[in-house]
């Protein structure tokens, strides 16, 4: 059976709806990546779309460092998503990481253009059986400092989940002045611009976190925080949402 990307998109966009499905999708890209444009603008094709299952995809662009020698230094990029691609090459047994990749809800991994094959993730994630929530439950800011209320609730694994937050650009420009791309404008969407686990939980309930918000953010721009519950050493994704800032 053929798979299209149109085949599993809703027309319209989405946005988050109390006790909706979220399948997360995170994009390992560098803007000294040749190969990395047509996954950007993929990723921008799906980013805040619902699937046809009303599954609502969250992705995230998370720019990797290992392309800042090619003779461009990607300004969004961080060691910590090199560090974070490199646990998933590991997970997934992977010879080597590689740019573009995209990881699906922390369970698949693909080739991050490749639409036919991230047709078939989306469906195959948004039938999981949904055992676990995650809510933000409120957002407070204070000079650098973002104050979250989020709760988790259904079942919770007894081993524990990872409680991570990124803080994103909603949209990002860039002109590329040298390296594979010198020339183009490279856009992106939803750019992690930071990364932290704030916390584990064993149980449902609900905690309070501060988080950093970084100082490359412009009041100008767009944000939002995503967070998420994964199981221990870069596994599934059980719960996802996000807010806008």
């Amino acid at each position: 059976m053929a798979f299209t990307l149109g085949a599993v998109l809703q027309a319209q966009e989405g946005s988050v709806a109390p006790e909706q499905r979220i399948v997360l999708v995170e994009l390992f890209t560098a803007e000294g990546c040749s190969s990395c444009p047509p996954a950007d603008a993929l990723l921008r094709q799906v980013n805040g779309r619902q699937t046809s299952g009303g599954a609502l995809i969250v992705g995230i662009s998370e720019h990797v460092t290992y392309w800042d020698q090619g003779g461009w230094i990607d300004p969004y990029s961080s060691s910590d998503y090199t560090e974070r691609q490199n646990a998933y090459g590991e997970r997934f047994r992977l010879d080597s990481v590689y740019t573009p990749q995209m990881v699906i809800n922390g369970a698949e991994q693909i080739v991050g253009s490749d639409q036919a094959a991230l047709a078939q993730a989306l469906q195959r994630q948004e039938k999981e059986p949904s055992r676990m929530s995650l809510r933000i439950v409120s957002l407070s800011i204070a000079g650098n400092k973002l104050t979250m209320n989020f709760s988790a609730g259904g079942d919770v694994p007894a081993k524990g989940v990872d409680v991570i937050a990124v803080l994103t650009d909603d949209s990002d420009r860039s002109n590329a002045l040298r390296g594979e791309n010198s020339g183009r404008m490279l856009e992106h969407v939803s750019v992690a611009r930071s990364i932290s686990r704030v916390g584990k939980m064993k149980a449902a309930g609900e905690r309070t976190v501060e988080i950093r918000i970084p100082s490359s953010f412009q009041a100008s721009q767009g944000h939002h925080l995503i967070l998420f519950a994964q199981t221990p050493g870069n596994g599934r994704v059980l719960g996802t949402d996000t807010k806008p800032l």
